[in-house]
């Protein structure tokens, strides 16, 4: 009997240290899933705002390291901060400095501003879209599989590029609700 119980110790043995083994592969897939996630593929909006407006999504691409489609949606993320902050026809200026600003507002991650629904006419509609706006860019560069602290050194890249394509006081206009 002692001879029969070693054997079977030995089997139990081997049949768990399998099953340890056996659980090795997926984890390490899911990790390499999680990397895979790090870079979102790019959506047919992103690919379509990175051709509508090469210049700018080629410098911020560049200031951010990170690929066309990401700064694209990064731009769409803050522009729709700025047009959650700003009076229509405020907005419309720096819609105009901006070639695809349609296709790049489209790039954003969904609900970016986390003001939609507060930008109302009231005053209180106005300091909700204020207060949620950059925190809500953040979240935006996270879902792109940016760096939410990225947002400070987009901000100059676009408010740069608005100064140079539409004048200095549509650059300051930017400047002033990205703070």
């Amino acid at each position: 009997m002692t001879r029969q119980s070693g054997i079977v110790g030995i089997v139990l043995i081997v049949t768990f240290g399998g099953v340890g083994r056996a659980q090795t592969p997926p984890a390490a897939a899911k990790v390499e899933s999680q990397a895979e996630k790090k870079v979102p593929a790019a959506t047919a909006e992103a690919t379509a705002a990175a051709k509508a407006s090469p210049d700018l999504v080629g410098q911020l691409s560049k200031e951010l390291g990170s690929t066309p489609e990401q700064a694209a949606g990064a731009a769409g993320a803050l522009f729709d901060v700025a047009k959650g902050r700003l009076k229509p026809e405020e907005f419309s200026q720096i819609s105009a400095a901006v070639p695809g600003m349609p296709s790049l507002l489209s790039a954003a991650p969904a609900a970016t501003s986390g003001a939609k629904g507060a930008t109302g006419t009231s005053g209180l509609g106005k300091m909700a879209g204020s207060a949620m706006g950059l925190a809500g860019a953040a979240s935006a560069f996270s879902k792109l599989g940016l760096d939410p602290k990225l947002v400070s050194k987009a901000v100059p890249v676009l408010t740069s590029f608005v100064s140079k394509s539409g004048g200095a006081n549509v650059g300051n206009l930017l400047a002033g609700v990205l703070k």
